[in-house]
């Protein structure tokens, strides 16, 4: 928690940066992987959020920190609705869902301080 409170007071200058690391992604991705896969897929909207919430939660724009209040459970009713309508029009609705689930994505993040 320390490095995180230094980076923050170093880089408080206006600047946009990213300070997650590679090792960090890798076991994000591996875990929600794993977790999608041994839920077949019933959990893959949490997984979905806890990567990008750590993509997000490591990300300073213009010397402000975001912050990601999805929660997976949010996702979820979504994505049985994207799901539900994607079924009811033969799969068109499906080239929206990509759409749909960026504008929740920008719609739960917001600048920290």
């Amino acid at each position: 928690m320390t490095d995180v409170a230094i980076n923050v007071s170093v880089h408080n200058d206006g600047k946009s940066y990213f300070d997650g690391g590679l090792l960090q992604l890798i076991g994000w991705r591996i875990l929600g992987a794993l977790v999608t896969t041994f839920t077949l897929g019933i959990c893959y909207p949490w997984a979905l959020c806890m990567v990008y919430g750590w993509r997000i939660n490591h990300t300073v724009i213009e010397g402000r920190r975001l912050k990601f209040t999805g929660s997976a459970v949010g996702l979820f009713g979504n994505w049985i609705k994207w799901l539900l309508l994607s079924i009811i029009t033969l799969g068109i609705y499906g080239l929206w869902v990509g759409i749909s689930l960026e504008k929740w994505k920008v719609k739960h993040t917001i600048f920290a301080n």
